[in-house]
């Protein structure tokens, strides 16, 4: 175990010894004179020896100071060095949380936009579906959903998890007269047990309807469900939002112009304590930005915050 004297009367004799002058040192450190002569006796007397000599009205090294005052300051120096490389790697490389169909459907293709902005960022996406620590520092700020905002940590809407089935052309092609929600009960559903499908039906459908029971591929992410769905496996139950693209190039087709709105909604979070770092104001911003644009073309409001409870 290490036997060092305290630090903050480390740091003491360490300005005094590089000013040669109590007054300067207290004005580095913010202190006054007063303490920074108390905290050079608490060393002393931890030392057992003497570290400065009055001469006159002025301190001068005494012989174990001076041996020693080089090798506190270069200590000081490597500490100051090891942070300094920790804070410019802090400040340089942004690290965003965000679940999977999020972060693969939606938000992935955005970032090289933001990097163009910012180049000087070095941007890391962590793709996962479960909750990083952002007060542990896993990431600096995370996009993920929830009912509303979480203690601790400022939250920003983003958009809701609107939900619809969506099919190919080809498989709508082989299933004809899908011209209400009944019809769709005869069809292969994606993922059946989906409780995206059951929020869906009782929208379109009311509840209490009969529903039975569904035939259908069953995978676990929405990633899945929807490739499945452009391969033309059946009906999917999925968030246009993330699907965007695929739904504009006539990949997915959204056979009735029925909706429904899940419980939790994406936001971007961040620790209060860190609201003010250049590198996530400048994320904040871009991103609630492109939110704000997207808003202009949302016939299905998912950019619309819900009204809170």
């Amino acid at each position: 175990m290490r036997q060092i004297p305290p630090l903050a009367a480390v740091r003491v004799f360490e300005a005094a010894a590089r000013h040669g002058n109590f007054t300067r040192a207290a004005e580095e450190l913010g202190m006054t004179q007063a303490a920074v002569s108390y905290q050079i006796k608490l060393l002393e007397e931890r030392l057992g020896a003497a570290l400065f000599a009055r001469q006159g009205r002025a301190v001068v090294l005494s012989d174990l100071g001076r041996r020693i005052a080089p090798q506190v300051t270069g200590a000081f120096d490597a500490m100051g060095d090891a942070f300094a490389s920790v804070r410019t790697e802090s400040e340089s490389v942004l690290t965003i949380a965000a679940p999977r169909t999020l972060a693969t459907n939606w938000l992935a293709a955005r970032l090289g936009a933001f990097q163009l902005l910012r180049p000087e960022l070095a941007v890391r996406l962590l793709v996962s579906d479960e909750l990083v620590d952002l007060a542990g520092g896993d990431a600096d700020l995370a996009l993920r959903g929830a009912s509303g905002a979480t203690p601790g940590l400022c939250a920003h809407f983003l958009m809701r998890m609107t939900v619809t089935p969506l099919a190919s052309p080809a498989f709508l092609a082989q299933h004809t007269h899908v011209e209400a929600p009944a019809d769709l009960l005869r069809l292969p559903r994606i993922s059946p047990e989906d409780d995206w499908w059951d929020l869906w039906f009782g929208v379109a459908l009311g509840d209490g309807v009969d529903r039975g029971q569904a035939s259908g591929i069953r995978f676990d992410s929405q990633v899945l469900d929807g490739n499945a769905a452009i391969a033309g496996h059946g009906l999917a139950i999925l968030s246009p939002p993330m699907w965007q693209p695929a739904i504009d190039a006539g990949l997915l087709v959204q056979p009735l112009p029925h909706y429904a709105m899940y419980r939790n909604s994406f936001w971007l979070m961040y620790p209060e304590a860190k609201r003010n770092l250049p590198k996530i104001r400048a994320f904040r911003d871009w991103l609630l930005g492109e939110i704000a644009h997207l808003a202009r073309n949302d016939p299905m409001a998912a950019f619309v915050a819900p009204d809170p409870a």
